[in-house]
């Protein structure tokens, strides 16, 4: 029988979903290593993620990023915080579906907008207020059909990011024994 350590838990969602601030303390909790989707394609590329895109582009950005996400799905368990768009990747789902527990960290435009707004480090959300409103947005248009084929949505809201860990480690053990029914 599958338990809640014997697979990577791959957390999915856009920028200020909390994929990495519940990754790290669900990886706690759960006592398994944490992988930031993220910082794993920085390491390979030797670069940060602004000068990737600056010198690449987006779209071998994207291809690294697959990548690297090919890599991760195929190793230990783990939980794995992915790239906000890094889910969008079809080959990402099909190996995800092979090889993890997928969670839609589910937010809705305001919560990412309070989370994301003034955050320097994000290259894909820059801009005044108004344009990142309006890029959140079509990001939750163009993303939100793709990270609903995740095996669990879990909403984040403005609560403890405990509470948050909670709420997913309890949807993970539904998950799991309606798997096994």
């Amino acid at each position: 029988m599958t338990t809640i350590n014997d697979k990577i838990i791959l957390l999915v969602g856009l920028m200020g979903s909390g994929k990495t601030s519940v990754g790290k303390r669900l990886s706690k909790k759960l006592n398994l290593p944490f992988v930031d989707g993220d910082r794993e394609v920085e390491k390979a590329a030797g670069l940060s993620l602004i000068d990737i895109l600056k010198c690449f582009g987006l779209e071998e950005y994207r291809a690294g990023e697959a990548r690297v996400m090919k890599r991760l799905l195929q190793g230990a368990p783990c939980v794995l915080a992915s790239g906000g768009g890094s889910f969008v990747a079809p080959q990402t789902r099909e190996y995800a579906r092979k090889n993890a527990i997928t969670i839609w960290l589910k937010a809705d435009l305001d919560v990412l907008y309070h989370r994301t707004a003034g955050r320097q480090h994000r290259p894909f959300l820059k801009g005044n207020d108004t344009e990142l409103k309006n890029k959140l947005e079509t990001y939750i248009n163009e993303e939100y059909p793709y990270y609903s084929e995740a095996d669990i949505i879990v909403e984040t809201k403005e609560e403890q990011v405990d509470i948050t860990v909670d709420r997913v480690i309890n949807a993970i053990n539904n998950f799991l024994a309606q798997e096994h029914k």
